[in-house]
């Protein structure tokens, strides 16, 4: 069954978007306001988020490159990663 009503940790999943941003963007007027899901918890309808999403304009711009692989110094991170078979044949 799918959520009908997310928090903004989820917002913020579902988004990519920062938590933070989220927030500036609601208070710009930008994206769509909380519901109050009880006296002292808000929530976001999950279909609102949604129709917000689809309804942001296409991009024309690339995305950036994978900056979790480098490091500081620009060299690969060691990655601990699982054996494959292939790999123990070679």
């Amino acid at each position: 069954m799918r959520p009908i009503m997310i928090d903004l940790e989820a917002v913020s999943e579902v988004t990519g978007l920062s938590e933070s941003t989220i927030q500036s963007l609601i208070r710009a007027d930008e994206f769509p306001k909380p519901r109050k899901a009880s006296a002292r918890r808000s929530c976001w309808l999950l279909r609102e988020i949604e129709e917000w999403a689809e309804s942001r304009p296409v991009s024309d711009l690339l995305p950036p490159p994978n900056t979790a692989i480098g490091g500081r110094n620009g060299k690969p991170k060691s990655r601990n990663l699982p054996m494959t078979q292939d790999a123990l044949t070679d």
